[in-house]
């Protein structure tokens, strides 16, 4: 089994508290940093900019995506402007269709002319991906970001997807597929396998790495003493 070191997977983490941005900085394997609105709104951020420009003084040398938030692709462009402006290192990330179901390829193909760099993001189609390599930017570094860990919500497997995806990708070799919305540490090394470029991954799931490679009959112990120690601490008796 591969161990962390030996992944070509980039793993990013995906969250919005600081203190768990900055842990997961400081591990070299993490090669970057993902969040949004909902993610944020869950840490309680109150002002966007303000955590942004905060979170990017702190972590000047790797990429980082942050999202617009509005539903109008005029108010996005603008959004997105401003947002690429805040540091070299960042990404702009912009849903793949507004709330009501419009695409966002001409918001897409105009901010790539202009060289801002997109991560393009809440995919879950290879006809989605397919609209978005039409009009990303050859010249310009970006991310296509399919939610397979929701695709397999719905009880579907992400990995032929995922597979044709990176396909879809070759002819360009700037943009890269992310793997977004895991499940499981599995899916790290499903990622890799197929040679996904890139996998955001939480930091309750980044915890559990250094079960990687970890003793089954060990582990099945631990398991029994835990609940064993459960039972006796919870006075149970009959």
């Amino acid at each position: 089994m591969k161990t962390i070191d030996q992944l070509k997977v980039k793993i990013f983490a995906d969250g919005a508290d600081k203190a768990g941005m900055m842990e997961m900085y400081a591990r070299p394997y993490i090669k970057g940093l993902t969040t949004n609105p909902t993610l944020m709104r869950k840490a309680g951020i109150a002002n966007y900019k303000a955590f942004a420009k905060d979170i990017l003084q702190a972590i000047p040398d790797r990429p980082i995506s942050f999202e617009v938030f509005s539903d109008d692709f005029q108010d996005m462009e603008r959004q997105a402007v401003e947002i690429a402006g805040w540091a070299e290192n960042v990404y702009v990330k912009i849903p793949i269709t507004n709330t009501r179901r419009q695409l966002s390829s001409e918001l897409i193909r105009r901010l790539a002319i202009n060289g801002v760099k997109l991560n393009v993001t809440a995919m879950m189609t290879l006809e989605q991906v397919r609209c978005v390599m039409d009009v990303l930017n050859p010249a310009v570094p970006s991310y296509v970001s399919i939610f397979a860990g929701r695709i397999a919500d719905t009880g579907r497997d992400p990995l032929p997807i995922m597979e044709s995806a990176v396909g879809l990708l070759k002819p360009n070799p700037k943009a890269e597929l992310i793997w977004a919305s895991p499940r499981e540490l599995l899916n790290i090394f499903q990622a890799d396998d197929i040679g996904c470029h890139v996998i955001t991954v939480t930091n309750d799931i980044l915890k559990k790495l250094h079960l990687i490679g970890f003793n089954l009959d060990d582990y099945s112990l631990d398991t029994v003493k835990m609940f064993y120690n459960d039972a006796a601490a919870a006075g149970f008796t009959l």
